[in-house]
């Protein structure tokens, strides 16, 4: 599992084709969830736990120090699939690391479920679907946070 994550003053995400906004924050952390063949539960449920207790926000003094509780942030979780794509070869992305549907989905409704369950208000994209997402990253601060069976 690998999510791209950013800190962000506000975000939001539209569908495409219907211009219909599907999920909207205030300040908090957008994160890009990407999944992979060999993704299981364990995955997702450490990597929701380790997103949603980062302390990457600033404290009175400046200094990264505060997770997303604390400062009463929220997250807009959007399937990225791409995340998985592997360009060491040719010039066209290759995504066969990328888990199927049927398989990311039920891992991305538990990652979100994992991240509520611990009092965050999370707001989404909508899977399998051409979406459009506005934000206004805060620093920035970007990071990647991946994930193997072996670190979890």
């Amino acid at each position: 599992m690998r999510l791209c994550v950013q800190r962000v003053r506000h975000a939001k995400v539209t569908l495409v084709e219907t211009g219909a906004m599907t999920g909207k924050i205030g300040q908090g952390l957008l994160v890009f969830l990407g999944i992979k063949t060999t993704d299981t539960d364990k995955e997702a449920r450490f990597l929701a736990e380790k997103v949603a207790t980062l302390r990457i926000f600033e404290d009175k003094n400046g200094k990264m120090n505060l997770g997303l509780a604390e400062i009463g942030g929220q997250m807009l979780v959007v399937s990225q699939f791409t995340l998985y794509g592997d360009c060491r070869k040719g010039r066209r992305p290759g995504f066969i690391e990328a888990a199927r549907p049927e398989k990311a989905i039920p891992l991305y409704s538990l990652f979100i479920n994992e991240v509520r369950k611990q009092g965050i208000i999370v707001a989404t994209g909508e899977f399998q679907q051409e979406m459009a997402v506005e934000l206004v990253n805060d620093g920035p601060v970007t990071l990647i946070l991946d994930c193997d069976a072996a670190e979890t």
